[in-house]
């Protein structure tokens, strides 16, 4: 385990795997690395692998700050330049990929190539209500009828039929790992926030985006949209996958990521 402690204090838990050019792996609302652990030993044979729980999530500091995705990229470059890492590529998922958006916009020196995962250009009428709903559950509900709704969000009808008991068995780890509830729903709100779609057409890096068609918290029409926007980006649209479509479609998306990563 390693961590770094940020410039006000707080810290992040960060794992470095394999050697070659540095790779950002980011993960998505819930900010926990471990969400890439299926990738890390094949990546990890072509670069250097970095990935870090956010802070608010896993075994980074548990503030109660007022969370932004500029926050969570602020906080990102810090561990960058902890590894002295002066240029990486990034993989960002979600809420992941609107940091990598942030960076390539704001430090556009620091990020090399760009995979943009099931991500989102602005919050619309749709996001907004879901997540709006999700906050609910997790208001209402509690904890545990939040971490019970989360596959129905995440994954296609079909993978939580035939994944059923595996998805039941984990659901206790997930409750008694999760960040406190007022964290959560202030890494809503944050996300809710972001909005840098105008600025979109000022990204550099080589970007490659995926989504796929059954994902109903990111739908593919927001990946379309940034296909359109982000100059010379290419497009990925997976016919099936759900949200966690790097996990349902694993070698899929290694496929797509990797040729795209090692491009010369």
């Amino acid at each position: 385990m390693a961590t770094v402690t940020l410039r006000d204090g707080d810290h992040l838990h960060y794992e470095v795997q394999g050697k070659g050019p540095p790779l950002l792996l980011v993960a998505g609302l819930g900010g926990v690395g471990a969400f890439w652990s299926g990738h890390v030993p094949a990546l990890s044979e072509h670069f250097q692998v970095v990935l870090h729980d956010h802070r608010g999530t896993g075994q980074s500091s548990p503030s109660k700050i007022e969370y932004t995705v500029e926050q969570m990229a602020d906080d990102l470059l810090q561990l960058m330049d902890h590894l002295d890492i002066r240029q990486a590529h990034l993989i960002g998922h979600s809420t992941g990929g609107a940091i990598g958006q942030t960076l390539a916009l704001d430090q556009p020196e620091r990020i090399g190539r760009l995979v943009l995962s099931a991500t989102w250009t602005k919050a619309d009428e749709y996001f907004k209500r879901l997540f709006a709903v999700r906050g609910e559950i997790l208001s209402a509900g509690g904890v545990e009828a939040y971490v019970r709704s989360h596959p129905l969000f995440m994954f296609p009808s079909s993978y939580v039929r035939d994944r059923f008991s595996s998805i039941l068995s984990g659901e206790k780890s997930a409750i008694e790992s999760f960040p406190n509830p007022e964290i959560m729903l202030s890494r809503i709100r944050g996300i809710l926030k972001f909005d840098r779609k105008d600025e979109l057409g000022s990204i550099k890096s080589p970007t490659l985006i995926i989504g796929a068609r059954d994902d109903v918290t990111t739908p593919a029409y927001f990946s379309e949209d940034l296909g359109r926007l982000i100059p010379n980006a290419e497009t990925v649209i997976l016919e099936t996958g759900g949200h966690f479509f790097p996990i349902v479609e694993a070698e899929t998306f290694r496929k797509h990521t990797l040729a795209f990563l090692t491009r010369p």
